[in-house]
Protein backbone atom coordinates (compact mmCIF):
# COMPACT_ATOMS: atom_id res chain seq x y z
CA UNK A 1 0.00 0.00 0.00
CA UNK A 2 3.08 2.15 -0.14
CA UNK A 3 2.57 5.63 -2.14
CA UNK A 4 5.97 5.51 -3.54
CA UNK A 5 7.82 2.77 -6.09
CA UNK A 6 10.84 3.29 -3.80
CA UNK A 7 8.93 2.12 -0.26
CA UNK A 8 9.62 -0.89 0.69
CA UNK A 9 6.58 -3.30 0.37
CA UNK A 10 4.35 -3.57 3.36
CA UNK A 11 4.06 -6.48 5.89
CA UNK A 12 0.76 -8.68 5.95
CA UNK A 13 -0.18 -7.37 9.26
CA UNK A 14 -2.59 -6.52 10.95
CA UNK A 15 -2.21 -3.19 10.48
CA UNK A 16 -1.95 -3.74 7.06
CA UNK A 17 -5.59 -5.33 7.12
CA UNK A 18 -7.20 -2.06 9.14
CA UNK A 19 -5.05 0.06 6.63
CA UNK A 20 -7.72 -1.28 4.19
CA UNK A 21 -10.77 -1.03 6.14
CA UNK A 22 -9.77 2.90 6.68
CA UNK A 23 -9.61 3.24 2.42
CA UNK A 24 -13.15 5.13 2.28
CA UNK A 25 -12.93 6.74 5.46
CA UNK A 26 -12.30 10.75 4.41
CA UNK A 27 -9.30 11.63 5.59
CA UNK A 28 -10.69 14.95 7.05
CA UNK A 29 -12.58 12.87 9.85
CA UNK A 30 -8.93 11.45 11.11
CA UNK A 31 -7.21 14.91 11.05
CA UNK A 32 -8.11 15.78 14.49
CA UNK A 33 -6.49 12.46 15.94
CA UNK A 34 -3.00 13.42 14.22
CA UNK A 35 -3.46 17.30 15.51
CA UNK A 36 -4.04 15.99 18.73
CA UNK A 37 -1.36 13.67 19.14
CA UNK A 38 1.08 16.03 17.49
CA UNK A 39 -0.09 19.15 20.47
CA UNK A 40 0.72 16.24 22.85
CA UNK A 41 3.96 14.87 21.74
CA UNK A 42 4.63 18.75 21.64
CA UNK A 43 3.63 19.41 25.19
CA UNK A 44 5.56 16.61 26.72
CA UNK A 45 8.68 16.85 24.50
CA UNK A 46 8.88 20.26 23.09
CA UNK A 47 12.79 20.15 23.33
CA UNK A 48 12.61 17.49 20.41
CA UNK A 49 11.45 20.14 18.11
CA UNK A 50 13.60 22.61 19.44
CA UNK A 51 16.63 20.48 18.73
CA UNK A 52 15.84 20.42 15.26
CA UNK A 53 15.34 24.50 15.36
CA UNK A 54 19.22 24.67 14.18
CA UNK A 55 18.53 22.75 11.09
CA UNK A 56 15.87 24.90 10.16
CA UNK A 57 12.65 22.85 11.29
CA UNK A 58 12.18 20.68 8.88
CA UNK A 59 9.33 19.52 6.85
CA UNK A 60 8.69 15.63 7.11
CA UNK A 61 6.99 13.26 4.73
CA UNK A 62 6.21 10.15 6.86
CA UNK A 63 5.09 7.26 5.00
CA UNK A 64 3.79 3.99 6.52
CA UNK A 65 3.81 1.65 3.81
CA UNK A 66 0.53 -0.16 5.31
CA UNK A 67 -1.71 2.88 5.82
CA UNK A 68 -3.35 3.87 2.50
CA UNK A 69 -1.85 7.83 3.70
CA UNK A 70 0.88 9.62 4.70
CA UNK A 71 1.46 12.17 7.07
CA UNK A 72 3.46 15.68 6.61
CA UNK A 73 4.73 16.83 9.98
CA UNK A 74 6.20 20.25 10.20
CA UNK A 75 8.53 20.81 13.37
CA UNK A 76 8.02 24.41 13.77
CA UNK A 77 7.86 24.37 17.88
CA UNK A 78 5.74 27.59 17.23
CA UNK A 79 2.76 25.83 15.59
CA UNK A 80 4.02 21.95 14.83
CA UNK A 81 1.46 20.15 12.45
CA UNK A 82 0.83 16.93 11.22
CA UNK A 83 -1.51 16.86 8.47
CA UNK A 84 -2.42 13.52 6.77
CA UNK A 85 -1.95 13.64 3.22
CA UNK A 86 -4.16 11.56 1.11
CA UNK A 87 -2.80 8.86 -1.44
CA UNK A 88 -1.60 9.84 -4.51
CA UNK A 89 -1.23 13.82 -3.62
CA UNK A 90 2.00 14.88 -4.87
CA UNK A 91 4.70 15.23 -2.74
CA UNK A 92 6.82 17.09 -4.42
CA UNK A 93 5.00 20.44 -4.26
CA UNK A 94 4.92 19.69 -0.11
CA UNK A 95 8.45 21.78 0.26
CA UNK A 96 9.66 18.35 1.97
CA UNK A 97 13.09 18.82 3.61
CA UNK A 98 13.23 14.44 3.40
CA UNK A 99 11.19 11.37 3.68
CA UNK A 100 10.84 8.22 5.70
CA UNK A 101 9.21 5.61 3.91
CA UNK A 102 8.41 2.13 6.21
CA UNK A 103 5.83 -0.14 8.02
CA UNK A 104 4.11 1.96 10.65
CA UNK A 105 5.83 -0.25 13.81
CA UNK A 106 9.34 0.63 12.27
CA UNK A 107 8.12 4.43 12.45
CA UNK A 108 7.23 4.37 15.54
CA UNK A 109 10.57 2.93 16.72
CA UNK A 110 12.16 5.83 15.30
CA UNK A 111 10.07 8.12 16.79
CA UNK A 112 10.74 6.36 20.54
CA UNK A 113 14.43 6.42 19.01
CA UNK A 114 14.67 2.83 19.66
CA UNK A 115 16.33 2.75 16.25
CA UNK A 116 19.92 3.83 15.84
CA UNK A 117 21.58 6.08 13.02
CA UNK A 118 23.28 2.92 10.93
CA UNK A 119 19.77 0.55 11.41
CA UNK A 120 18.29 3.58 9.88
CA UNK A 121 19.70 3.81 6.38
CA UNK A 122 20.47 0.26 6.60
CA UNK A 123 17.35 -1.54 7.42
CA UNK A 124 15.75 -2.75 4.65
CA UNK A 125 12.04 -2.30 6.25
CA UNK A 126 13.09 1.82 6.07
CA UNK A 127 13.64 4.00 3.12
CA UNK A 128 15.04 7.24 3.54
CA UNK A 129 14.61 9.55 1.06
CA UNK A 130 15.86 13.46 1.01
CA UNK A 131 18.10 15.60 3.05
CA UNK A 132 20.04 12.58 4.87
CA UNK A 133 21.52 15.70 7.86
CA UNK A 134 17.90 16.38 8.27
CA UNK A 135 16.78 12.77 9.06
CA UNK A 136 19.73 12.07 11.12
CA UNK A 137 18.45 15.31 13.07
CA UNK A 138 15.65 13.82 13.97
CA UNK A 139 16.83 10.37 15.06
CA UNK A 140 19.01 12.39 17.04
CA UNK A 141 16.37 14.87 18.31
CA UNK A 142 14.51 11.97 19.31
CA UNK A 143 17.06 10.37 20.90
CA UNK A 144 17.22 10.26 24.70
CA UNK A 145 13.61 12.30 24.83
CA UNK A 146 11.88 9.08 26.20
CA UNK A 147 8.97 9.47 24.11
CA UNK A 148 6.46 6.50 24.40
CA UNK A 149 3.94 6.94 22.06
CA UNK A 150 1.68 4.53 24.05
CA UNK A 151 1.35 6.24 27.45
CA UNK A 152 1.52 10.03 25.28
CA UNK A 153 -1.76 9.17 23.65
CA UNK A 154 -2.81 7.83 26.81
CA UNK A 155 -2.89 11.14 28.57
CA UNK A 156 -5.33 12.19 26.29
CA UNK A 157 -8.10 10.62 27.33
CA UNK A 158 -7.64 12.02 30.89
CA UNK A 159 -9.53 9.83 33.87
CA UNK A 160 -10.66 7.38 31.05
CA UNK A 161 -6.59 6.29 30.25
CA UNK A 162 -6.31 3.57 32.80
CA UNK A 163 -9.53 1.89 31.42
CA UNK A 164 -8.07 2.30 28.36
CA UNK A 165 -4.66 1.05 28.84
CA UNK A 166 -6.73 -1.87 30.03
CA UNK A 167 -8.56 -2.21 26.40
CA UNK A 168 -5.19 -1.39 24.50
CA UNK A 169 -3.43 -4.63 26.90
CA UNK A 170 -6.18 -6.86 25.94
CA UNK A 171 -6.26 -5.52 22.22
CA UNK A 172 -2.42 -5.47 21.83
CA UNK A 173 -2.87 -9.34 22.86
CA UNK A 174 -4.80 -9.96 20.24
CA UNK A 175 -2.67 -8.44 18.04
CA UNK A 176 0.54 -10.13 18.43
CA UNK A 177 -1.54 -13.27 17.82
CA UNK A 178 -2.90 -12.19 14.73
CA UNK A 179 0.17 -10.84 13.75
CA UNK A 180 1.69 -14.59 14.50
CA UNK A 181 -1.33 -16.24 12.55
CA UNK A 182 -0.71 -13.62 9.27
CA UNK A 183 3.00 -14.37 9.13
CA UNK A 184 2.01 -18.50 9.16
CA UNK A 185 -0.21 -17.37 6.14
CA UNK A 186 2.40 -15.38 4.54
CA UNK A 187 4.96 -18.26 5.06
CA UNK A 188 2.75 -21.21 3.41
CA UNK A 189 1.80 -18.92 0.91
CA UNK A 190 4.96 -17.66 -0.33
CA UNK A 191 6.66 -21.55 0.68
CA UNK A 192 5.90 -22.74 -3.41
CA UNK A 193 7.19 -19.93 -5.27
CA UNK A 194 10.64 -19.84 -2.79
CA UNK A 195 11.34 -23.50 -3.62
CA UNK A 196 10.50 -22.32 -7.11
CA UNK A 197 12.79 -19.84 -6.43
CA UNK A 198 15.91 -22.00 -4.62
CA UNK A 199 15.80 -24.52 -7.40
CA UNK A 200 16.44 -22.30 -10.68
CA UNK A 201 19.41 -20.46 -8.79
CA UNK A 202 20.53 -24.31 -8.23
CA UNK A 203 19.77 -25.01 -11.65
CA UNK A 204 21.84 -21.66 -12.87
CA UNK A 205 24.59 -22.63 -10.53
CA UNK A 206 24.72 -25.63 -11.94
CA UNK A 207 24.96 -24.36 -15.52
CA UNK A 208 27.73 -21.81 -14.71
CA UNK A 209 29.84 -24.55 -13.72
CA UNK A 210 28.98 -26.58 -16.42
CA UNK A 211 30.27 -23.31 -18.38
CA UNK A 212 33.26 -22.83 -16.24
CA UNK A 213 34.48 -26.45 -17.19
CA UNK A 214 33.54 -25.95 -20.87
CA UNK A 215 35.56 -22.85 -20.94
CA UNK A 216 38.90 -24.60 -19.21
CA UNK A 217 38.61 -27.59 -21.53
CA UNK A 218 38.40 -25.16 -24.59
CA UNK A 219 41.47 -23.32 -23.46
CA UNK A 220 43.52 -26.15 -22.45
CA UNK A 221 42.55 -27.41 -26.15
CA UNK A 222 43.96 -24.81 -27.49
CA UNK A 223 47.19 -24.44 -25.92
CA UNK A 224 47.87 -27.71 -27.09
CA UNK A 225 47.18 -26.79 -30.82
CA UNK A 226 48.98 -23.98 -30.18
Amino acid sequence: MSHSPKGPPAPLSPILLAGLALRPVPYVLLQPIFTKAIRQMHNRHSDVFERLIALGSPRYLIDPVDLPFSFIMDTNPAHPTLDVLAEGSDETIMDIKACVRGPLLQLIELLEGRIDGDALFFSRDLVVEGDTEAVLGLRNAVDGADINVHEDLLDLFGPLSKPIDGAAQIAGKIFNRFSRDLSLISQASTAPLQRKCDAQAASIEELEETVATLKKQLRRRREKTA
